[in-house]
């Protein structure tokens, strides 16, 4: 008898669960039909920032939207340079390119997957060493569900006169220090990508701030650089705002939210325990706990990898690889690096496997995961 499927990412299961409260939001904003800023994003900016203790929240298109505004709010374009780490996905730098700023990659730590404190200030010196662009912006990464190392990173941003952007597209939920991500930098951006542990039902994102200027100019640049009135224009801005039905699902979500992440965080336990001395298991930022948007080990080599993959393909597993290829090696991205070595996010590449991960896997499906990789990575009988 063929093993039931593990999913990566079991939304039908969680619709299930969830089921009569997303119903009930939905069908609230079919009735008063005020699909754009209609009242639940109101309600959802306010209770986001609730939840992460920020001052401000302005509701957005998309984690990528946040990433621009946020950026486009401070001015930065052709000349500035935007550090960030060369081992995410594609949207932390694009948005920087979209602006014409240039990004400058910085390598990692080689087992929190964090963007390296002191491989940023090798980056920023030698760009101010080089004259030929301006440092301005820092985008660091909360990766996989965990903080990055925000008070080294707002240190040395504060030294430098950066402006600091955190990226907690996969990380709403995480807490560092006791308090939860949203306050960190000058201006936290989220994502609510389905597959994001607080996601939505299509693309949808946030930002969250500690200053009302910024707030207020963030709603402005959403809706076109509208001013008091609709057709008063006062800058230049985009279409970034969030869907009504967007808000409407995530409304529903965020109520059972804080119980999902302790379901993650059970289950990342258990994987700890499970994967210990056969594969590098995900180390923990210290002083801080994780959202689990990815539980990624390290395996020994990339042959460990395909081997480990192939066993789970087979055992009807999902699994998944984040991210197979650095930035300053992906095509778009390569005429834009100054040649610098970043050699632990290409080792990291080489060896990463992110394994199945969501609020709706059971302990039995964890140990099975792991039993397929025992027996795929075990050493040959003599």
């Amino acid at each position: 008898m063929t093993a039931h499927p593990i999913a990566f990412l079991d939304l039908k299961a969680q619709q299930a669960r969830l089921g009569p409260d997303l119903r009930a939001r939905i069908e609230a904003v079919l009735a008063h039909c005020q699909f754009i800023l209609g009242p639940e994003v109101g309600e959802l900016e306010t209770q986001l920032a609730q939840f992460c203790g920020a001052a401000h929240c302005v509701a957005v298109s998309s984690g990528t939207d946040a990433l621009q505004i946020a950026l486009m709010a401070e001015g930065i374009g052709p000349g500035d340079a935007v550090f960030l780490p060369a081992f995410t996905y594609t949207a932390t730098a694009e948005v920087a390119l979209v602006l014409g700023a240039t990004p400058v990659f910085v390598d990692i730590d080689a087992r929190t997957f964090q963007i390296d404190p002191e491989a940023l200030e090798a980056r920023i010196a030698a760009v101010k060493a080089a004259g030929k662009l301006r440092p301005r912006a820092l985008i660091g990464v909360d990766l996989f569900g965990q903080p990055a190392d925000w008070p080294r990173l707002a240190a040395i941003a504060a030294r430098h006169e950066l402006f600091t952007l955190d990226d907690c597209a996969q990380s709403f939920g995480a807490r560092l220090g006791g308090a939860p991500l949203g306050r960190a930098a000058h201006a936290t951006a989220i994502s609510f990508f389905p597959s994001k542990p607080l996601g939505g039902y299509g693309d949808g994102g946030a930002l969250f701030t500690e200053s009302a200027e910024r707030a207020a100019l963030y709603r402005s640049l959403r809706s076109h650089g509208e001013g008091t009135t609709r057709y008063e224009v006062l800058r230049t801005g985009m279409n970034g705002r969030l869907d009504t039905l967007q808000a409407a699902v995530l409304l529903a979500k965020l109520a059972h939210f804080p119980a999902e992440i302790k379901a993650r965080q059970h289950l990342a336990g258990l994987y700890d325990r499970a994967l210990a001395g056969l594969v590098e298991t995900p180390a923990r930022v210290p002083e801080s706990e994780s959202a689990w948007a990815v539980y990624a080990i390290l395996l020994a080599d990339g042959a460990k990898r395909e081997a480990a993959q192939a066993a789970l393909r087979a055992a009807n597993i999902a699994s998944a690889i984040y991210y197979p290829k650095p930035l300053h090696h992906q095509p778009a991205y390569r005429a834009h690096h100054d040649g610098t070595p970043l050699p632990v996010s290409e080792a990291v590449a080489a060896r990463i496997l992110a394994l199945p991960i969501h609020p709706d896997l059971s302990d039995d499906d964890v140990a099975r995961v792991a039993a397929t990789l025992s027996t795929a990575l075990a050493p040959p009988a003599r």
